[in-house]
């Protein structure tokens, strides 16, 4: 049982950490784009990138603020453990999720700089269609039910890998490319590359995401009952 960090020091490394997984995500898009024509080498090195490096932050900064790096975990996490004292309170969730809106715009615009590209360009690639919007909620309720399950049944120590692992997978497997991120996709928008997303296209995959996690969340209570109150948040 770790002792809490205080909550600046934890918002500092959602910001930190969700700008480092913006910036690969729409780093190694760019620098896919670069050297493949082929849209599968693209998605491929872009994947393989993301799934890593979200693995790694997970492991860095789960000591500090629970690498929540996503509004939907933060959100399912307090709603989950509100009445636990120890748990993320509505404060901390509020400050968790500007932080990650924060960090994922910064590493958008960071991604574009270092491939000398000017920051801030809106996204001109709209994805729309309500098949689309179906893969962002099984995405995102798939990677809710693994987070919560994992919590549930003692074996957190497994989060970093089996998260990366499952948005490998889960970018190859749903039709939207599993973005299950609503910070991220935000970020997604300020860049006009291979892995942007049209500003319209927003509110679709956003609403979809937090579908998803309710979806998730309501599994992971069927499949593995309450959360234990013996264990808390970091």
């Amino acid at each position: 049982m770790g002792v809490k960090k205080a909550l600046p020091r934890r918002a500092a490394a959602e910001l930190v950490g969700t700008a480092a997984l913006v910036a690969v995500i729409v780093g190694s898009g760019i620098q896919a784009t670069g050297l493949s024509q082929d849209t599968g080498v693209r998605l491929l090195a872009n994947s393989l990138a993301s799934a890593i490096a979200l693995g790694l932050l997970i492991a860095l900064f789960s000591p500090i603020s629970g690498a929540h790096l996503n509004p939907v975990v933060t959100l399912f996490a307090w709603w989950s453990r509100r009445h636990d004292k120890e748990g993320t309170d509505g404060r901390d969730a509020a400050l968790y999720i500007t932080a990650q809106l924060t960090g994922a715009i910064a590493g958008a615009m960071l991604a574009e700089a270092m491939f000398a590209r000017a920051p801030g360009v809106w996204s001109t690639q709209v994805r729309s269609g309500g098949h689309l919007l179906l893969g962002e909620t099984v995405a995102t309720a798939g990677l809710v039910l693994l987070i919560h399950g994992l919590d549930r049944i003692g074996r957190t120590q497994l989060t970093p890998v089996a998260v990366a692992a499952y948005i490998a997978a889960a970018i190859w497997f749903t039709s939207s490319g599993s973005f299950a991120n609503p910070a991220a996709t935000v970020g997604r928008s300020f860049t006009d590359s291979f892995t942007g997303i049209a500003p319209s296209s927003l509110p679709g995959f956003i609403a979809a995401q937090l579908l998803g996690g309710l979806l998730g969340a309501v599994l992971a209570a069927m499949l593995y009952g309450p959360p234990s109150t013996s264990r808390t948040q970091p």
